[in-house]
């Protein structure tokens, strides 16, 4: 399965500008420092500011933002879900939304993504990231469901895939035996090509040409022999006649 690539989240959970009443110095330092991706630093301003207003929206909103970015998505999380009552009704409820479900699709919690991304889109409709991360989630849980489906039917597969391996092991048995046949027949061929050869296996066609040629070696070496003896009886001859 080919997984969506998304680059959209990393647009996500940004501070919210502060409003009237949240005009506060710590947050915004920490605003300062969430932007140079200080989040260490943005944590504590955050939190101070936090300490001074605990209902503030802009210090409980961007505390959770800049846990998020640090990944603690469980814990951005409990801080979203502790602060609904301030977002409810505020200016910024739509991002608080948008907010929650990013932290649910942290979290893989795909059907929890899109009911926070629905409530977001009710209430700002034009939301362009709202609405393809809604669609991702969608995505997502559709296809997690398909292969669960996939997995649960391949069970019943149990015995056709028995039966194919008894299949396969038959015919690896039979192309063995084959195989064997084709080695042993021509070693047998040789066999017999050995006891054809053998000197006791002559034919009578081929011992009188056997004869034949040994009977007209020793005639050669015969007539060599005469020529031999006439030579040194002459030279005897000739030493008597002088």
């Amino acid at each position: 399965m080919r997984k969506i690539a998304v680059i959209f989240f990393l647009s996500a959970l940004l501070p919210l500008s502060l409003s009237a009443q949240t005009d506060r110095r710590d947050v915004r330092r920490g605003n300062r420092e969430y932007k140079k991706g200080e989040y260490a630093k943005a944590d504590v301003s955050y939190r101070k500011a936090r300490v001074r207003d605990s209902l503030s929206l802009a210090a409980n909103y961007n505390l959770a933002s800049n846990t998020y970015r640090q990944e603690n998505f469980d814990e951005a999380g409990k801080m979203l879900d502790g602060m609904a009552q301030i977002a409810q009704g505020s200016a910024h409820e739509a991002d608080y939304w948008y907010n929650k479900g990013n932290v649910a699709l942290s979290q893989r919690n795909w059907q929890g993504a899109m009911d926070a991304y629905k409530k977001s889109l009710l209430i700002n409709p034009g939301d362009v990231d709202a609405k393809e991360n809604y669609a991702y989630a969608k995505k997502m849980k559709e296809d997690e469901e398909q292969d669960q489906d996939q997995g649960g039917s391949g069970g019943g597969g149990g015995s056709s895939d028995q039966n194919q391996d008894q299949d396969n092991q038959e015919q690896d048995q039979d192309n063995q035996d084959q195989d064997q046949q084709q080695q042993q027949q021509p070693q047998n061929q040789d066999n017999q090509q050995d006891e054809e050869e053998q000197p006791g296996q002559i034919s009578p066609q081929q011992a009188q040409q056997m004869l034949q040629a040994i009977q007209a070696k020793e005639q050669e070496t015969q007539d060599k022999v005469d020529e031999k003896k006439a030579a040194a009886l002459q030279a005897r001859q000739r030493e008597k006649n002088w």
